[in-house]
């Protein structure tokens, strides 16, 4: 049965393109998107799936109703794009001025539709429920899976599971790991007042750009002298704004960055001890300061068990590899701190089309073909909780 859904999902192929195509001429911004729900909605409830709408603000539930009971298992698929400019000389390039689909969010989408279609097609097979988790604003903070998450969307749910297509890996390939796979993601806005004056007095300023830059130079100390070499953290200062004449001292910075962090402690350390750093670099200077400091996304912290199914049920793959944590966020984590499960990329990089770009860039594209294997992976995981372990219960009740 299994291999008959890999079948019929190939046998889509060419509507999946269809689809992803058209999500990539016309690209919404997170919590901006307006059509691209429409479109899910209408594919869902074309194929006889029970829809709901709205869900969280703007994102799509469909949800397959075995025809007999049995375990819930959801898969998710993010559909906004990035305020980027699309500098691909393809057909299908975004018509949307400065917005584009520049982390294969539309490949997710396209994807999740494929494997809808296949499994509603099987309903009378499957001991079970399947949720179909089609989420919006993932680009952006606060993000949509909480939102979703408040509203409802993982009711009655046992397991989750979703993946992300990348530019790093070869297609074919799928990238797993267990317990903690990407960073939190925080940030934070540094504010400077000190007072501006002449560049030929400084004895009469308090010079906001030299605070800043002690402030700058103190921060780096935090992770290099103040974490345990065996715990991973990045603190990094993306821009600083102060002054704008070369004679005038400048009486206010501005200073903003992002914090990566695994665990808990860690990060709440982080957090700590950078305003601990500003207020004792700005208190010896006389100067006044504000810090905002906001929490992004948790990490990923992928669940034992539910990884270890997954390597499970792609062991007929040739490559299947355990991957390294990486920095990167995903508010996919939101899900994982509610019910087991796991997160996995699945490769599609192809040199020879030119899909090996990286991630958030102009000239960002993806292997279409990888949407074949990411939705494999998921009939994969369908079958093993829906059809496989059914049938093991029913041999369990036999004996």
């Amino acid at each position: 049965m299994l291999k008959e859904w890999h079948d019929q999902l190939e046998s889509m192929y060419e509507q999946m393109v269809e689809w992803r195509r058209y999500m990539h001429q016309y690209p919404e911004l997170s919590f901006q998107e307006i059509e691209t729900p429409i479109m899910i909605v209408s594919i869902l409830e074309g194929y006889g799936i029970e829809v709901r709408k709205n869900v969280g603000g703007r994102g799509v539930v469909g949800i397959i109703r075995g025809a007999k009971p049995g375990k819930t298992i959801a898969f998710r698929a993010d559909f906004d794009a990035l305020p980027i400019q699309d500098e691909k000389g393809v057909a299908y390039k975004s018509k949307v001025e400065g917005v584009m689909h520049a982390c294969g969010h539309d490949g997710h989408t396209a994807t999740l539709l494929g494997v809808a279609k296949v499994l509603s097609a099987h309903r009378e097979n499957i001991s079970g429920n399947i949720v179909l988790i089609h989420q919006h604003a993932e680009e952006l903070s606060p993000g949509g899976a909480i939102a979703m998450i408040e509203d409802g969307c993982l009711d009655g749910v046992d397991y989750i599971y979703g993946t992300h297509l990348t530019t790093s890996a070869p297609t074919g390939t799928y990238l797993y790991r267990s317990g903690y796979t990407m960073g939190a993601a925080d940030s934070f806005d540094i504010t400077v007042q000190g007072k501006g004056g002449h560049g030929s007095s400084p004895h009469q300023t308090i010079d906001a750009i030299a605070i800043g830059t002690q402030i700058v130079n103190q921060l780096q100390y935090i992770v290099s002298r103040g974490v345990d070499p065996q715990k991973s953290a990045v603190l990094s200062v993306g821009s600083f704004h102060a002054g704008n004449a070369n004679n005038v001292i400048a009486d206010t910075a501005r200073l903003t960055g992002t914090v990566r962090t695994f665990d808990k402690e860690l990060r709440g350390y982080m957090e700590n001890e950078l305003k601990h750093i500003v207020k004792g670099v700005c208190e010896s200077f006389h100067a006044s300061y504000e810090v905002v400091y906001k929490n992004g996304y948790p990490s990923v912290n992928n669940h034992e068990e539910e990884t270890e199914v997954f390597k499970q049920v792609m062991k007929e793959e040739n490559h299947v590899f355990e991957m390294s944590p990486i920095m990167g966020s995903e508010d996919f984590a939101y899900y994982l701190e509610e019910r087991p499960g796991t997160f996995f990329f699945t490769g599609a990089q192809n040199t020879e089309i030119g899909a090996d770009a990286p991630h958030h860039h102009p000239l960002f594209n993806f292997d279409e073909k990888a949407m074949l294997f990411a939705g494999k992976a998921f009939l994969n995981l369908a079958y093993h909780y829906v059809v496989e372990q059914s049938e093991k219960t029913k041999e369990e009740v036999l004996l």
